[in-house]
């Protein structure tokens, strides 16, 4: 969440360049690995079910990503509006705070810093007055909210009762996001962590309590069969529209015979 980064001296990002807009080749580069792991899944009866649930997750990002640059370039040629991007290469944080406050899902973590964080870090500054201490207490209520969400989400989703499962992802997340952050304030910057040990701990930190907490639920529902048939009939349609096209075009030359 960007209301995250007051404590963290990592160089900051622009939502314009740094955090901006990838060249259209990028999403086309997306879209073509997103086919090409859709091809995949019919082999996955011969595939570790953890690399399946790997998969699942490099699957999310690039459908998320590829899905929003969609709407984002219809709105800029329908409306003339520019729509800020809602990930910023994830696969390069440097930490839990980087993850989730420059580039996972900016548009939700602006919502629930306007919404969540800021009216509850106002509130327990009065009630407290100790700075870190309520700047801690507003990140872990605004995760907890997040995971409120997300079980929503998924209750509409599924319309199965809820495990809590989701709900326990986000506040695990904000409790180690909390304590990364007093460390930081701790160490004041004397000492940081190299990015290269850094970064892939944190991806991993992130897939691997995915896989125990998030994935779960999300397979209970049965989210992937239900996107695999959508898949089908999206590219069956695609199929009967290219086949029409095809048809009514060589009507004319059969004409001019």
């Amino acid at each position: 969440m960007s209301h995250l980064n007051g404590h963290n001296k990592e160089q900051p990002i622009s939502n314009k360049s740094r955090a901006g807009h990838r060249f259209p080749v990028g999403y086309a580069v997306m879209g073509l690995l997103l086919a090409l792991l859709i091809r995949v899944y019919d082999y996955s009866e011969h595939i570790h079910p953890k690399v399946i649930l790997l998969l699942y997750c490099l699957h999310i990002y690039l459908f998320l990503e590829v899905i929003l640059a969609m709407i984002a370039a219809l709105a800029r040629a329908l409306l003339g509006v520019e729509l800020e991007p809602q990930f910023n290469r994830p696969y390069l944080t440097s930490s839990l705070q980087d993850f989730w406050g420059r580039r996972w899902n900016l548009m939700v973590t602006n919502i629930l810093r306007i919404t969540v964080y800021d009216p509850i870090r106002h509130a327990a500054t009065r009630v407290i007055g100790h700075k870190n201490l309520t700047h801690s207490l507003a990140v872990f209520a605004t995760f907890v909210v997040s995971g409120l969400m997300h079980e929503l989400v998924f209750y509409y989703l599924g319309r199965l009762r809820p495990t809590w499962e989701i709900t326990l992802f986000f506040i695990l997340h904000g409790c180690c996001l909390t304590v990364e952050i007093l460390l930081k304030t701790c160490f004041s910057g004397r000492w940081r962590m190299p990015r290269l040990i850094s970064g892939p701990l944190t991806i991993g930190f992130v897939i691997v309590t995915s896989f125990w907490l998030f994935f779960p639920q999300f397979l209970r529902f049965k989210a992937d069969e239900r996107a695999f048939r959508e898949y089908a009939a999206l590219g069956e349609f695609v199929n009967n529209v290219t086949s029409r096209i095809r048809s009514t075009s060589k009507f004319p030359k059969m004409n001019s015979r």
